[in-house]
């Protein structure tokens, strides 16, 4: 992406925070965004998927700190009234200045592409140009690729191998097992290469998580809701809960047990390097919608004799407190 655009866009207002937003600030509105506008919620929706485009562009620059502070730099220029214009005579435009030091592509094949300067360019070598001083500078790395990818659940969990289709071809990154949706993923190396014998810059991928339709994350836990009848919730059972990526585990539900209640499975959560996390299973009673007259009345004999508790005391306690 050239500085040109860097002048016209405000990357701040994109993401809906402030100018002194913190690194967690920017990545909290982020998420929140990426998740209302992302294609797969609005599917057709071109209005949306321009407006997430928007919003990763705006994230790839101001979660870098490099590229964040570069981008304060040239904007507060802006502000300030310096202008670069080319002239009739044939001058040297604002975007001849920059748009040599920071390029722009377009992705291929789904994925989606931005550019910026590999190696410290300095804002004082920028107006080096202009007969200011500044160090003779040795071999620059290569510019650093910006993409994103769109994982299923599944494989964003339990890790993969996949090819990402770059403008200079196609690319294997290795996806880690755990990895998070936003997550930032370094393929070194695989950048533009430099223009004057430096290193060949890097891929970074920032990985998007689609989400499935029974399980959710909860750190490196899985969460999943359990459905149990009235009778296996009030006198206990055993019931099969299903695993992420096929096969069912067997789960022992005590008699008593309350909506809300969390029963944990050891070990069935996200595997990561450093830990393996748990399976939550959230009980949740269901109240049967139709009734035999047998269950009717099976069920008023019950009234009669069960305890004359009332569920609603220790909350109405409460709220008179």
């Amino acid at each position: 992406m050239a500085s040109q655009d860097w002048l016209e866009k405000d990357f701040y207002r994109t993401l809906e925070v402030s100018k002194d937003a913190s690194e967690a600030e920017i990545k909290k509105s982020y998420r929140k965004l990426a998740r209302k506008y992302h294609p797969d919620s609005n599917p057709g929706d071109t209005a949306a998927e321009s407006r997430f485009k928007e919003i990763s562009e705006a994230f790839s620059v101001l979660s870098d700190p490099e590229q964040r502070e570069e981008y304060d730099q040239i904007r507060a220029m802006g502000a300030g009234g310096a202008r670069f214009s080319a002239g009739g005579g044939g001058g040297q435009g604002f975007d001849d200045v920059f748009g040599g030091m920071f390029g722009g592509g377009a992705g291929r094949g789904g994925q989606q592409f931005t550019y910026q300067q590999g190696g410290a360019t300095g804002f004082e070598d920028i107006f080096g140009m202009f007969g200011g001083g500044g160090a003779p500078r040795g071999p620059q790395a290569g510019r650093d690729i910006q993409a994103s990818t769109t994982l299923d659940f599944e494989t964003a969990v339990q890790g993969n191998t996949i090819t990402l289709q770059t403008p200079s071809g196609n690319v294997k990154v290795k996806i880690p097992a755990g990895v998070s949706d936003g997550k930032r993923i370094k393929v070194r190396g695989k950048g533009e290469p430099s223009p004057n014998g430096g290193p060949q810059g890097d891929i970074i991928l920032t990985v998007h998580v689609r989400k499935h339709p029974v399980f959710e994350r909860d750190g490196d836990n899985l969460r999943v809701t359990l459905p149990v009848t009235f009778t296996e919730a009030t006198l206990g059972a055993t019931v099969e809960v299903p695993l992420l990526g096929g096969g069912t585990v067997k789960l022992k539900v005590q008699p008593g047990t309350p909506s809300g209640r969390v029963l944990r499975v050891k070990g069935r959560g996200v595997q990561t390097p450093k830990r393996v996390g748990d399976l939550l299973a959230e009980v949740q009673v269901v109240v049967p919608t139709h009734l035999s007259d047998d269950a009717r009345a099976a069920l008023e004999a019950f009234r009669e004799v069960e305890p004359k508790e009332n569920p609603r005391d220790d909350l109405m306690a409460r709220a008179r407190n």
